[in-house]
């Protein structure tokens, strides 16, 4: 994973993606169920706040519990429940800052090297976007996008474009490699998912 340079902190803008229904929870809302004694959102949040000049939440349930956290909640600006792409879309439409880092609400091992690695793959590339890759495959939900990509998605959106993998193959991307730290990606699907993710905060 490369070193993480000096980045424009100020200039990144950061949405958690809550706003999905967690089929495989039950329909609990994951952003909100606890670990350690506090909520996944929480333990993202005190990640993410070194790392970026602004915190969203894209949530379209329990508002009141999100804004609880202190940090504007922001609905998806379409559909019902569309995905991670109208909630990518939603947070580079609230926020004036140039670039927009992704996080999913489910995964609280938030490295301190995300923006920054993410940040000199996109420069370094010349790119549109980075994404984050594990050593196997893409993460695509852990992603830092140009924000003068919205006009782009937009369109992509209303046509009924819903599959973030074909967005990103029309755009300049750059990837970059965590494989050094693969424990970012566990995410919390079942109970089993929980108890795993317990002991790694434990270690």
């Amino acid at each position: 994973m490369p070193a993480a340079p000096s980045i424009p902190v100020e200039d990144i803008s950061a949405v958690i993606l809550a706003g999905g229904r967690a089929r495989r929870m039950a329909g609990e809302d994951k952003g909100l169920i606890e670990l350690k004694g506090k909520p996944l959102l929480d333990h993202i949040i005190t990640a993410l706040r070194p790392q970026v000049g602004e915190i969203l939440v894209n949530a379209n349930r329990n508002l009141e519990r999100y804004r609880a956290f202190g940090y504007p909640v922001i609905e998806d600006i379409m559909g019902d429940f569309f995905g991670p792409l109208v909630g990518m879309a939603t947070g580079m439409q609230a926020t004036e800052k140039p670039y927009l880092l992704t996080v999913p609400c489910d995964s609280p091992l938030v490295p301190a090297q995300l923006a920054g690695s993410l940040y000199s793959a996109l420069i370094s590339e010349n790119a549109e976007l980075s994404v984050a890759h594990d050593g196997v495959r893409m993460q695509p939900v852990f992603a830092l996008l140009d924000c003068r990509l919205l006009p782009d998605l937009l369109d992509y959106l209303n046509e009924g474009g819903r599959k973030i993998d074909t967005w990103y193959a029309q755009h300049r991307l750059a990837l970059a490699d965590f494989s050094a730290v693969p424990e970012m990606f566990l995410n919390l699907n079942t109970p089993k998912d929980k108890a795993v993710l317990e002991r790694r905060l434990m270690e």
